[in-house]
């Protein structure tokens, strides 16, 4: 499906382009799934989630390959569709001790850039683990890196909206709205 993103046009100095829009569906993300880990060697230590997209990924990963023991990186880098900060920002990070001498699944759900997973990479490095890099999704034109990632379920340049992504996501049975308003219940 085809969807036009727009932006300032021709007149403003900018363009239109036309870009691949893939909504997956949950039976569609257990099926990526299952080709990563097809692919995956069993001996890792620990799967490192990139949070927040990685976090479905890597519990099904971990489920499937039997792997228990998870850490988790906030990071935040993105800030709206397209629009980034400068660099990733850490917000939470394993201590070194967790991750010295140890072999690491970073996992995650897109490699867009590739910046915050390369970026937590490096830091696993500089703590002395050792880390493979697994995706959903590789962006090759997208990639400001020569390298890509270890595993990766599917290549594409498609703006990929996944089953989890808020827009999609349906409030519970009889919850009538996504987020309370704290203020007014106080």
């Amino acid at each position: 499906m085809g969807v036009m993103v727009t932006g300032p046009g021709p007149e403003h100095g900018g363009s239109r382009t036309l870009i691949e829009k893939i909504q997956l569906t949950w039976e569609d993300i257990e099926e990526l799934v299952a080709r990563l880990v097809a692919d995956l060697p069993r001996d890792y230590d620990l799967l490192l989630v990139v949070t927040r997209g990685g976090m479905v990924p890597a519990c099904l990963i971990s489920e499937q390959t039997d792997i228990r023991n998870i850490v988790a990186a906030a990071v935040m880098f993105y800030t709206g569709v397209g629009d980034t900060l400068p660099d990733p920002v850490f917000l939470q990070f394993p201590a070194d001790p967790l991750l010295y001498g140890k072999r690491i699944l970073i996992v995650d759900d897109v490699w867009d850039t590739g910046r915050t997973i390369v970026a937590v990479k490096q830091r696993i490095a500089a703590a002395g683990g050792h880390a493979d890099l697994a995706v959903l999704h590789y962006k090759p034109t997208h990639s400001k890196f020569d390298d890509r990632p270890d595993y990766y379920a599917d290549k594409t340049d498609a703006w990929i909206v996944y089953p989890w992504d808020p827009i999609r996501a349906k409030a519970p049975v009889g919850v009538s709205a996504w987020k309370v308003d704290l203020k007014a219940e106080v």
